[in-house]
């Protein structure tokens, strides 16, 4: 005779099996890693992003007892390396290293992405954020960017073309912003790494530069290139006479690149705080910090929830951007 069941019953049976769910993803964390962790740079070597996941990698792999492994899988402006680990398995042992142009402003530039920033990823931490920093060549008369905006202003119209990185980077969405805020007249010249751009502004083939501090702040400590103004929440510290643009009179201009790590979404929760831990840990370290300074980062180390709100907070801010612009990429 079979047994009658009540709605409590019912209960009892879900709790059991919610809770040993619970238990084998709880046990099967404590475990986690068992073999070595891939980190996606979707970049080539030797650039700004590269380094700040290699700067990070052999500490991390002490404090996981397994090696953590970088792999260069670069093209389409990141969106080739980022969408291989957004269809990698949901398991902790696949990251990427990810950049605020990749994450939050291609997704506005590229009317087809690959992949979704919020549905494909489960964010762990920002590792970071890398200062710009707007750089003149002597010769353009202002020493920081009120100057720059009075004697743009009665230029009566004359475009100031201004380099970048490229098309769709945070330099190039800075500047226009900047032009937004103000009304002066920047015409973006985009070149394929901040390096060349450089080298034309020392040139004088071009007045303006949108760049990494770490990209420019030899220039400036030589008198090479006038530093104009940073565009994050507070100076640089590498380079502190440069005042902010907010110290310039734009209220609420706080612009920086970041890099941070990801992981594929529906990786356990349980496996993305330990990441989150373990990479905290590492980016707080003195070695680390120092290093991250000469990279022109200041190391951050977030909790998964505060990556998360900047994440959905920057894709509003630039899609407002890149619209007004009218940014596009193919």
């Amino acid at each position: 005779m079979e047994t009658e069941r009540g709605p409590g019953s019912h209960l009892r049976w879900f709790m059991c099996v919610a809770g040993g769910l619970a238990f084998a993803a709880a046990a099967w964390a404590q475990e986690y890693p068992v073999r070595p962790v891939r980190i996606v740079v979707p970049f080539a070597p030797g650039g700004l992003t590269d380094n700040s996941a290699r700067v990070i990698a052999d500490s991390l792999g002490v404090r996981l007892g397994q090696q953590v492994v970088i792999e260069n899988r670069p093209g389409a402006s990141g969106n080739i390396g980022t969408q291989a680990v957004a269809q990698a398995a949901p398991d902790g042992y696949t990251l990427v290293l990810g950049f605020d142009g990749t994450m939050v402003i291609n997704p506005h530039v590229f009317p087809k992405l690959p992949f979704d920033t919020l549905r494909d990823f489960a964010p762990v931490t920002k590792l970071g954020d890398a200062a710009l920093i707007l750089v003149s060549h002597p010769s353009v008369p202002a020493k920081n960017l009120a100057e720059f905006i009075t004697f743009a202003r009665r230029a009566k119209g004359a475009a100031f073309a201004y380099g970048t990185s490229g098309t769709g980077g945070t330099p190039h969405l800075a500047g226009e912003l900047l032009k937004q805020r103000t009304g002066i007249a920047l015409e973006h010249i985009p070149y394929k790494g901040g390096g060349q751009a450089i080298v034309d502004v020392i040139g004088g083939q071009i007045p303006l530069v949108f760049t990494a501090v770490a990209t420019a702040q030899q220039y400036v400590k030589a008198g090479r290139l006038s530093g104009l103004g940073v565009p994050g929440a507070k100076r640089s510290a590498a380079l502190p006479q440069v005042p902010t643009f907010v110290e310039s009179g734009q209220p609420d201009f706080d612009v920086t690149s970041w890099v941070s790590i990801l992981a594929p979404a529906k990786t356990p929760r349980a496996v993305v705080d330990r990441l989150q831990r373990e990479i905290a840990g590492v980016v707080r370290t003195d070695p680390v910090r120092e290093r991250y300074l000469t990279l022109g980062i200041e190391a951050v180390g977030n909790t998964p929830e505060q990556f998360g709100d900047q994440i959905r907070a920057d894709l509003a801010r630039w899609e407002k951007v890149v619209k007004a612009a009218n940014i596009r990429l193919e």
